[in-house]
This record gives C-alpha cells, sequence and structure tokens, in this order.
C-alpha cells in the first residue's frame, strides 16, 4: 500500500500523458493513464507499507474534521484535556483534529467567535458547538469552489484551481467578511494567524 501525506503543496495528478510537472516526483501509470504525485515544496511524505502498518500510522490521527465523530462533546473532551493550551494552535494538532491547516483553524476561530489566543480550558460547551459548525462551514465552502487555491498553491487531481479564498472570512483578509471590521494578524506558535477582534472575544 501507498500512503502519502501531502504537506503544505503536495498534490496528485491524474492525466492521459505524462504532466511533464517540474516537481513531479512520483509517476504511477496504467493502461487508463498516469497518476503524479507533485510536490514544489517538498514537504509532503510518502510511505509503501503494509495494511497492518498503514492501519497502524492512521490511528495516530485524531478525529477527522469534516466526519460524523467530529461533534461538540469530542471537541469539549479534548479542549479540556489540554486547558492550557491556546486554541488556534491547538486545532493543528493531528493528534486530535486531523484535517486542519492553518487558514481551516483562523476561519474556524472567526466563525465561532473565539478569540484564537484563547485557553482551550475557557471554551464553552456552547462554543464548542459554534466551532463544529463553524468547521463544517468553512469545508463546505471550500468543497463547493472546488478547494482553496492561494498564489502558486493548490489545484485538483486535474489541475484545477479552486476559488475557495471567496469563502475566507479572516485569513489573508483586510477586513472581517462577517462584520466589516479590519482583521488583524498575530503570530501563535510560530505560525501567522488572523482574527477580527470585533467578532471574537
Amino acid at each position: 500500500r501507498i500512503l502519502s501525506h501531502l504537506g503544505m503543496s503536495g498534490s496528485w495528478r491524474i492525466s492521459n500523458s505524462p504532466t511533464g510537472e517540474k516537481h513531479a516526483h512520483v509517476v504511477l501509470s496504467g493502461p487508463k493513464g498516469y497518476l503524479s504525485y507533485i510536490d514544489p515544496r517538498r514537504f509532503g511524505n510518502m510511505y509503501f507499507v503494509s495494511k497492518l502498518k498503514a492501519q497502524l500510522h492512521l490511528d495516530r490521527l485524531g478525529v477527522d474534521i469534516g466526519s460524523p465523530q467530529f461533534t461538540p462533546e469530542y471537541v469539549y473532551e479534548v479542549l479540556k484535556k489540554f486547558p492550557n493550551k491556546q486554541l488556534k494552535p491547538f486545532l493543528l494538532d493531528q493528534a486530535y483534529f486531523a484535517g486542519s491547516g492553518n487558514y481551516i483553524a483562523c476561519e474556524i476561530c472567526a466563525r465561532a467567535g473565539i478569540r484564537p489566543s484563547r485557553r482551550c480550558g475557557k471554551v464553552t460547551k456552547k462554543e464548542c458547538l459554534k466551532i463544529v459548525e463553524g468547521t463544517k462551514s468553512v469545508l463546505t465552502g471550500s468543497l463547493k469552489r472546488n478547494g482553496m487555491t492561494f498564489s502558486g498553491g493548490y489545484v485538483d487531481a486535474f489541475g484545477e484551481k479552486g476559488d475557495g479564498v471567496e469563502n475566507l472570512v479572516v485569513f489573508a483578509q483586510k477586513e472581517c467578511g462577517l462584520c466589516g471590521g479590519i482583521v488583524k494578524k498575530t503570530v501563535l506558535a510560530q505560525r501567522g494567524t488572523y482574527y477580527c477582534p470585533s467578532c471574537q472575544k
């Protein structure tokens, strides 16, 4: 089995002929065409493992934020285990929030109305519901727009860019998409973090 982690810029590409991409580091061919792994920044990883080892690797991940198991009860339980952690950086921990990324975590906090630096122990049960609802809003908006393409970034399996940036409310924005206020940027756990001082408390 092949198990791959895309990192920040990795993607798989389906094509009828070799892509000719400079950063196509792995190319698999078959009777129906080509499957290429492309990763300009080389942050991704690839593993050739048995079924058992693949499952062991996947078991290290937390609940997928796009799955039915990502519930307010799950979020509340996890946050209470780490009361002193800051919310937004913690949302990037794949051992608990699989599938989250930097822009997603910023957007979740914005839509939940929570300041990204808030300590996890201060997040209420009601706010955990808002976190789950905010997550669904972020993911649904991005998927409807074919994903999130920043400059020189993501394309889908057929090489098409997504316009999910239209769904953003704070990440890399000047004005909040929810209230129109000025968005501020700070750094938390060495990651650029965007938030709206008016919407997020």
